[in-house]
C-alpha cells in the first residue's frame, strides 16, 4: 500500500459497499472455504478496517473465527451463479470457479468487481451472528459493475435507481467533536439532534461527505460509532465519529459532552449514545454499538477476537 491507499480505499468502499460478496478463507488444513454475504462495510481508514457478518450457526463459523485472515470478494454483475453456488450447501464450492491466493493468503475469485484481502483483526459476537473485522492487507478494484441483491432478487446497476427507491432506508449521523464538545443542530421539534442525512444511490461515503460539507466544518469522516435498527422510524441508523478542528459551523453549535449539555437531545437512543461517548472520552477507550434503538452490545475497538 502507498500514500494514495486511503483515497483509493474510500473510493472502493463507496462504489462497492452494498454489493453481493463472497467471503473466503482457508481452514486449519489449508482448504478454501467461502460463503455469500449481501454486504460489508468500512470500519476505519487508519488503520484500514472493514467488517462482514457470519451466522454463528454456520458450519464454517469456527474456521472463519479462528482463521488468520479472510477476503471479501465483491461480485460483478455477471456472477449470479457464483453467488448462488456459495449460498447453497455445495460439497465443493470452489470446483466451478477460478481463484488464486491473495497477498494475505485467502482466496481471491477471478472476475470480481473488487476484492479486499484482510488479516483477522477482531471477531465480535452479536446475537446469532458474529462481526468479522479485518485489517486490509491488499485490495484491487476494476471498472466492472457490481452485483446487487434486494428482496430475493439480484439486480444490476441498470436497475439500481428503482431498487434503492423501494428499499429500506439508511440514515447516517455525524458525531462531530472537538475539545470535549459535540456539534448539535435544531431537530425541528424544540430540541437538539446530531446532523443527519438519508443515504442516497451514491452510497454512505458520499452522503457523509455531503453532510460534513454542508455544515461548513473541517471534520474528518471517521469510523462507525453505532449501528442500529431504528424500529419506530423504519430505518437503519449509522453514526460516524468525525473529529473536527475548531471553527464556527454554518448551523447549530457545539455543546459540552456532559449530562447538562446533552439534556436537550430529544431522541432517547441518540442521547444515550452521546452519553456513552462522553464517558468513553473521559476514559480514552472507545467501542462500537450494535443493536437496535433500545438494546444492543458495545464492542470495544481493541477487543481481541474470540472463537
Amino acid at each position: 500500500m502507498n500514500q494514495d491507499t486511503p483515497r483509493a480505499l474510500r473510493d472502493a468502499f463507496g462504489l462497492f459497499m452494498t454489493g453481493v460478496t463472497v467471503v473466503t478463507t482457508r481452514d486449519a488444513k489449508g482448504r478454501p472455504l467461502g460463503f455469500t454475504a449481501n454486504s460489508f462495510s468500512s470500519v476505519s481508514l487508519d488503520p484500514p478496517l472493514l467488517q462482514v457478518s457470519i451466522a454463528r450457526g454456520s458450519q464454517n463459523y469456527a474456521a472463519f473465527a479462528n482463521a488468520p485472515g479472510f477476503t471479501v470478494n465483491i461480485l460483478s454483475e455477471g456472477q449470479r451463479e457464483v453467488a448462488n453456488t456459495f449460498a447453497r450447501p455445495v460439497a465443493d464450492r470452489f470446483a466451478t470457479v477460478r481463484w488464486q491466493d491473495g497477498p494475505v493468503g485467502a482466496p481471491v475469485l477471478d472476475g470480481v468487481a473488487a476484492w479486499f484481502d484482510c488479516h483477522s483483526h477482531q471477531v465480535v459476537e452479536a446475537g446469532d451472528h458474529a462481526i468479522l473485522i479485518g485489517r486490509i492487507g491488499g485490495f484491487a478494484a476494476t471498472q466492472a459493475p457490481g452485483l446487487g441483491y434486494y428482496r430475493g432478487s439480484y439486480f444490476t446497476p441498470v436497475q439500481t435507481n428503482a431498487a434503492v427507491a423501494a428499499g429500506p432506508g439508511v440514515v447516517i449521523s455525524a458525531v462531530i467533536e472537538t475539545a470535549g464538545q459535540v456539534l448539535l443542530v435544531d431537530d425541528g421539534l424544540g430540541g437538539l439532534t446530531l446532523p443527519t442525512a438519508r443515504v442516497g444511490r451514491d452510497g454512505t461515503t458520499a452522503a457523509l461527505d455531503r453532510l460534513i460539507a454542508g455544515l461548513g466544518v473541517a471534520a474528518a469522516p471517521g469510523f462507525p460509532y453505532a449501528v442500529y435498527e431504528d424500529v419506530p422510524r423504519g430505518h437503519q441508523h449509522i453514526a460516524f465519529r468525525c473529529p473536527a478542528a475548531s471553527g464556527r459551523p454554518n448551523r447549530g453549535g457545539y455543546v459540552a459532552l456532559s449530562a447538562e449539555g446533552l439534556a436537550d437531545v430529544t431522541d432517547p437512543a441518540m442521547r444515550v449514545m452521546l452519553e456513552r461517548l462522553a464517558a468513553e472520552t473521559r476514559l480514552g477507550n472507545y467501542g462500537i454499538y450494535f443493536g437496535n434503538q433500545d438494546q444492543g452490545r458495545v464492542a470495544p475497538i481493541g477487543e481481541r477476537k474470540t472463537p
